[in-house]
Protein backbone atom coordinates (compact mmCIF):
# COMPACT_ATOMS: atom_id res chain seq x y z
CA UNK A 1 0.00 0.00 0.00
CA UNK A 2 1.21 3.50 -0.81
CA UNK A 3 1.88 5.91 1.98
CA UNK A 4 0.80 9.45 1.08
CA UNK A 5 2.11 12.61 2.70
CA UNK A 6 1.32 16.18 1.75
CA UNK A 7 4.02 18.79 2.39
CA UNK A 8 3.75 22.55 2.15
CA UNK A 9 0.06 23.08 2.91
CA UNK A 10 0.16 24.53 6.43
CA UNK A 11 2.52 27.13 7.91
CA UNK A 12 4.95 25.91 10.57
CA UNK A 13 5.54 27.45 13.92
CA UNK A 14 9.10 28.73 14.37
CA UNK A 15 10.76 25.98 16.13
CA UNK A 16 27.33 14.20 -21.41
CA UNK A 17 26.16 11.02 -22.94
CA UNK A 18 24.14 8.08 -21.70
CA UNK A 19 27.41 6.23 -21.07
CA UNK A 20 28.53 8.88 -18.63
CA UNK A 21 25.19 8.77 -16.87
CA UNK A 22 25.31 4.98 -16.65
CA UNK A 23 28.86 5.09 -15.32
CA UNK A 24 28.25 7.77 -12.71
CA UNK A 25 24.61 7.25 -11.76
CA UNK A 26 23.99 3.54 -12.25
CA UNK A 27 22.47 1.44 -14.98
CA UNK A 28 18.84 1.86 -15.93
CA UNK A 29 16.16 -0.31 -14.38
CA UNK A 30 15.68 -2.36 -17.51
CA UNK A 31 19.34 -2.72 -18.48
CA UNK A 32 20.36 -6.31 -19.12
CA UNK A 33 23.52 -5.94 -17.03
CA UNK A 34 21.62 -4.98 -13.92
CA UNK A 35 22.09 -7.63 -11.21
CA UNK A 36 19.41 -9.30 -9.14
CA UNK A 37 17.15 -7.07 -7.02
CA UNK A 38 17.78 -4.10 -9.34
CA UNK A 39 21.02 -2.91 -7.73
CA UNK A 40 23.16 -0.67 -9.93
CA UNK A 41 26.44 -1.97 -11.29
CA UNK A 42 28.63 1.09 -10.88
CA UNK A 43 29.29 3.75 -8.30
CA UNK A 44 27.67 7.13 -8.80
CA UNK A 45 31.08 8.70 -8.38
CA UNK A 46 34.42 7.01 -8.90
CA UNK A 47 36.92 8.70 -6.61
CA UNK A 48 39.65 9.41 -9.11
CA UNK A 49 41.62 12.62 -8.90
CA UNK A 50 39.99 14.02 -12.03
CA UNK A 51 36.50 13.46 -10.71
CA UNK A 52 37.39 14.85 -7.30
CA UNK A 53 38.26 18.05 -9.13
CA UNK A 54 35.01 17.88 -11.07
CA UNK A 55 33.01 17.69 -7.86
CA UNK A 56 34.67 20.87 -6.60
CA UNK A 57 34.53 22.84 -9.84
CA UNK A 58 32.28 22.75 -12.88
CA UNK A 59 31.27 25.12 -15.64
CA UNK A 60 27.69 26.34 -15.48
CA UNK A 61 25.41 28.97 -14.03
CA UNK A 62 23.03 26.73 -12.05
CA UNK A 63 25.34 24.62 -9.94
CA UNK A 64 24.53 23.06 -6.57
CA UNK A 65 24.67 23.06 -3.61
CA UNK A 66 24.18 26.63 -2.42
CA UNK A 67 23.92 28.61 0.78
CA UNK A 68 20.31 29.60 1.40
CA UNK A 69 19.92 33.10 2.81
CA UNK A 70 16.59 33.24 4.63
CA UNK A 71 16.20 36.99 4.16
CA UNK A 72 16.89 36.76 0.43
CA UNK A 73 14.46 33.91 -0.27
CA UNK A 74 11.24 34.97 -1.98
CA UNK A 75 7.89 33.80 -0.65
CA UNK A 76 5.82 32.42 -3.53
CA UNK A 77 2.13 32.07 -2.66
CA UNK A 78 1.60 30.13 -5.88
CA UNK A 79 3.75 27.21 -4.74
CA UNK A 80 1.53 24.17 -4.30
CA UNK A 81 1.74 21.68 -1.44
CA UNK A 82 4.21 18.90 -2.17
CA UNK A 83 2.52 15.52 -2.46
CA UNK A 84 4.67 12.54 -1.46
CA UNK A 85 3.52 8.99 -2.22
CA UNK A 86 5.97 6.11 -1.89
CA UNK A 87 5.44 2.39 -2.38
CA UNK A 88 7.47 0.59 0.33
CA UNK A 89 7.41 -2.64 -1.70
CA UNK A 90 9.49 -0.98 -4.45
CA UNK A 91 12.54 -0.76 -2.16
CA UNK A 92 15.23 -3.10 -3.52
CA UNK A 93 18.68 -2.78 -1.95
CA UNK A 94 21.21 -0.71 -0.06
CA UNK A 95 24.79 -0.42 -1.25
CA UNK A 96 28.09 1.34 -0.78
CA UNK A 97 28.74 3.28 -3.99
CA UNK A 98 32.27 4.29 -3.00
CA UNK A 99 31.07 7.84 -2.32
CA UNK A 100 28.02 7.38 -0.05
CA UNK A 101 25.53 4.66 0.78
CA UNK A 102 22.45 4.54 -1.40
CA UNK A 103 19.05 2.86 -1.17
CA UNK A 104 17.57 1.95 -4.56
CA UNK A 105 13.99 1.48 -5.70
CA UNK A 106 12.24 -0.15 -8.62
CA UNK A 107 11.22 2.96 -10.52
CA UNK A 108 8.71 1.05 -12.66
CA UNK A 109 6.20 1.91 -9.92
CA UNK A 110 4.54 4.81 -11.70
CA UNK A 111 2.85 6.44 -8.72
CA UNK A 112 5.72 6.07 -6.27
CA UNK A 113 7.22 9.55 -6.12
CA UNK A 114 6.38 13.22 -5.69
CA UNK A 115 4.19 15.82 -7.36
CA UNK A 116 2.87 19.28 -6.62
CA UNK A 117 5.13 21.84 -5.04
CA UNK A 118 7.15 23.55 -7.80
CA UNK A 119 6.79 20.52 -10.11
CA UNK A 120 4.69 20.52 -13.27
CA UNK A 121 4.01 16.78 -13.13
CA UNK A 122 4.77 13.58 -11.23
CA UNK A 123 8.40 12.49 -10.67
CA UNK A 124 9.24 8.86 -9.87
CA UNK A 125 11.46 7.88 -6.95
CA UNK A 126 14.76 6.35 -8.07
CA UNK A 127 16.99 6.30 -4.98
CA UNK A 128 18.01 8.11 -1.85
CA UNK A 129 21.39 8.68 -0.26
CA UNK A 130 23.12 10.79 2.38
CA UNK A 131 26.06 13.18 2.61
CA UNK A 132 27.87 13.70 5.93
CA UNK A 133 30.97 15.16 7.55
CA UNK A 134 33.82 13.91 9.70
CA UNK A 135 32.39 15.93 12.60
CA UNK A 136 28.92 17.20 13.46
CA UNK A 137 29.83 20.80 12.60
CA UNK A 138 29.79 20.03 8.89
CA UNK A 139 28.45 17.47 6.43
CA UNK A 140 25.36 18.88 4.73
CA UNK A 141 25.81 20.04 1.17
CA UNK A 142 23.38 22.95 1.45
CA UNK A 143 23.68 25.45 4.27
CA UNK A 144 21.17 27.91 5.72
CA UNK A 145 22.53 31.36 6.57
CA UNK A 146 25.96 29.75 6.54
CA UNK A 147 24.96 27.05 9.03
CA UNK A 148 25.88 23.48 8.10
CA UNK A 149 24.20 20.37 9.50
CA UNK A 150 25.95 17.06 10.27
CA UNK A 151 24.30 15.32 7.31
CA UNK A 152 21.84 15.77 4.46
CA UNK A 153 19.42 13.29 2.89
CA UNK A 154 18.71 13.41 -0.86
CA UNK A 155 15.71 11.64 -2.38
CA UNK A 156 16.23 11.52 -6.14
CA UNK A 157 13.24 11.46 -8.51
CA UNK A 158 13.04 11.61 -12.31
CA UNK A 159 10.54 13.06 -14.76
CA UNK A 160 9.03 9.96 -16.38
CA UNK A 161 6.35 12.07 -18.07
CA UNK A 162 8.88 14.06 -20.10
CA UNK A 163 11.63 11.43 -20.55
CA UNK A 164 11.45 7.72 -21.48
CA UNK A 165 14.46 6.71 -19.36
CA UNK A 166 16.23 7.84 -16.22
CA UNK A 167 19.53 8.32 -18.06
CA UNK A 168 17.92 10.85 -20.40
CA UNK A 169 16.23 12.65 -17.52
CA UNK A 170 19.58 13.11 -15.73
CA UNK A 171 20.84 15.26 -18.61
CA UNK A 172 17.53 16.88 -19.57
CA UNK A 173 15.85 20.15 -18.63
CA UNK A 174 13.63 19.62 -15.57
CA UNK A 175 14.65 15.98 -15.65
CA UNK A 176 15.20 15.45 -11.94
CA UNK A 177 13.67 16.56 -8.65
CA UNK A 178 15.68 16.10 -5.46
CA UNK A 179 13.98 16.37 -2.09
CA UNK A 180 16.58 17.34 0.52
CA UNK A 181 16.32 16.95 4.29
CA UNK A 182 18.81 18.17 6.88
CA UNK A 183 19.80 15.88 9.77
CA UNK A 184 20.63 17.37 13.15
CA UNK A 185 21.84 15.63 16.31
CA UNK A 186 19.12 15.02 18.87
CA UNK A 187 16.78 12.16 19.62
CA UNK A 188 17.28 8.70 18.11
CA UNK A 189 15.39 8.23 14.82
CA UNK A 190 13.76 4.81 14.84
CA UNK A 191 13.17 4.58 11.08
CA UNK A 192 16.76 5.57 10.30
CA UNK A 193 18.00 2.90 12.68
CA UNK A 194 16.79 0.22 10.29
CA UNK A 195 19.30 1.53 7.73
CA UNK A 196 22.03 1.98 10.33
CA UNK A 197 21.66 -1.67 11.36
CA UNK A 198 22.51 -2.77 7.80
CA UNK A 199 25.56 -0.54 7.33
CA UNK A 200 28.10 -3.07 8.70
CA UNK A 201 27.10 -5.36 5.81
CA UNK A 202 28.14 -2.74 3.25
CA UNK A 203 31.24 -1.33 4.92
CA UNK A 204 33.41 -1.47 1.79
CA UNK A 205 32.85 0.00 -1.65
CA UNK A 206 30.56 -2.05 -3.94
CA UNK A 207 29.14 -4.12 -1.08
CA UNK A 208 25.35 -4.40 -1.19
CA UNK A 209 22.53 -5.91 0.81
CA UNK A 210 18.90 -6.64 0.04
CA UNK A 211 16.22 -4.47 1.61
CA UNK A 212 12.67 -5.43 2.36
CA UNK A 213 9.77 -2.96 2.16
CA UNK A 214 10.82 0.54 3.26
CA UNK A 215 9.14 3.89 2.73
CA UNK A 216 11.43 6.94 2.88
CA UNK A 217 8.45 9.08 3.84
CA UNK A 218 9.28 8.06 7.42
CA UNK A 219 12.50 10.06 7.06
CA UNK A 220 10.71 13.33 6.27
CA UNK A 221 10.12 16.08 8.84
CA UNK A 222 6.67 16.98 10.19
CA UNK A 223 7.05 20.58 9.12
CA UNK A 224 5.65 21.19 5.66
CA UNK A 225 7.66 24.28 4.65
CA UNK A 226 10.37 24.19 1.97
CA UNK A 227 12.68 26.21 -0.25
CA UNK A 228 13.05 25.50 -3.97
CA UNK A 229 15.48 26.55 -6.70
CA UNK A 230 16.89 25.35 -10.03
CA UNK A 231 20.25 23.65 -9.74
CA UNK A 232 22.43 20.70 -10.59
CA UNK A 233 23.58 17.32 -9.44
CA UNK A 234 26.33 17.57 -6.83
CA UNK A 235 28.25 14.59 -8.24
CA UNK A 236 29.31 13.95 -11.86
CA UNK A 237 28.01 14.73 -14.39
CA UNK A 238 26.84 17.83 -12.41
CA UNK A 239 24.08 18.29 -14.99
CA UNK A 240 21.87 21.35 -14.44
CA UNK A 241 18.71 19.27 -14.58
CA UNK A 242 17.56 19.41 -10.95
CA UNK A 243 14.63 21.10 -9.28
CA UNK A 244 15.72 21.23 -5.66
CA UNK A 245 13.12 21.06 -2.88
CA UNK A 246 14.76 21.59 0.51
CA UNK A 247 12.80 21.02 3.69
CA UNK A 248 13.09 23.89 6.16
CA UNK A 249 12.82 21.69 9.26
CA UNK A 250 15.64 19.22 9.95
CA UNK A 251 14.97 15.78 11.38
CA UNK A 252 16.61 14.70 14.61
CA UNK A 253 18.90 11.68 14.70
CA UNK A 254 21.13 10.37 17.47
CA UNK A 255 24.84 11.23 17.46
CA UNK A 256 25.55 7.50 17.38
CA UNK A 257 23.51 7.14 14.18
CA UNK A 258 25.57 9.77 12.35
CA UNK A 259 28.72 8.18 13.76
CA UNK A 260 27.64 4.90 12.16
CA UNK A 261 27.79 6.60 8.74
CA UNK A 262 31.45 7.37 9.45
CA UNK A 263 32.23 3.67 9.89
CA UNK A 264 31.79 3.14 6.14
CA UNK A 265 34.77 3.15 3.78
CA UNK A 266 35.44 4.75 0.40
CA UNK A 267 37.76 1.84 -0.38
CA UNK A 268 36.93 -1.67 -1.61
CA UNK A 269 37.78 -4.79 0.36
CA UNK A 270 41.47 -5.59 0.19
CA UNK A 271 42.68 -2.02 -0.35
CA UNK A 272 44.01 0.50 2.14
CA UNK A 273 41.09 1.68 4.24
CA UNK A 274 39.83 5.22 3.65
CA UNK A 275 37.07 6.37 5.99
CA UNK A 276 33.96 7.68 4.24
CA UNK A 277 33.50 11.24 5.53
CA UNK A 278 33.16 14.74 4.05
CA UNK A 279 31.48 13.39 0.91
CA UNK A 280 29.88 16.76 0.25
CA UNK A 281 30.51 19.23 -2.53
CA UNK A 282 31.46 22.83 -1.65
CA UNK A 283 28.77 25.50 -1.98
CA UNK A 284 28.46 27.06 -5.43
CA UNK A 285 27.71 30.67 -6.44
CA UNK A 286 24.03 31.55 -6.69
CA UNK A 287 24.67 33.38 -9.98
CA UNK A 288 21.52 35.50 -9.80
CA UNK A 289 19.14 32.61 -9.20
CA UNK A 290 16.05 33.12 -7.08
CA UNK A 291 15.36 30.86 -4.12
CA UNK A 292 11.62 30.62 -3.51
CA UNK A 293 9.94 29.58 -0.27
CA UNK A 294 6.54 28.05 0.41
CA UNK A 295 6.36 30.06 3.63
CA UNK A 296 6.72 33.69 4.62
CA UNK A 297 10.22 34.43 5.92
CA UNK A 298 10.49 35.87 9.41
CA UNK A 299 10.82 39.62 9.48
CA UNK A 300 13.87 41.02 11.19
CA UNK A 301 13.91 44.48 12.74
Amino acid sequence: MFRVTVLGRDPCKPSAAAFLVKQMWGTSQGHAARPARWCSQRSCTQRSQNEAGQVSKSEGTRQSPINIQRRDSVYDPHLQPLRVSYDPASCRCIWNTGYFFQVEFDDAAEQSGISGGPLENHYRLRQFHFHWGAVDERGSEHTVDGHAYPAELHLVHWNAVKYPAYEEAVLGEKGLAVLAVFLQVGARHEALQRLVDVLPEIKHKDMRAAMGPFSPSCLLPACQDYWTYSGSLTTPPMAESVTWIIQKQPVEVAASQVSAFRELLFSPLGEEEEIMVDNCRPRQPLMGRRVRSSFRPLKWG
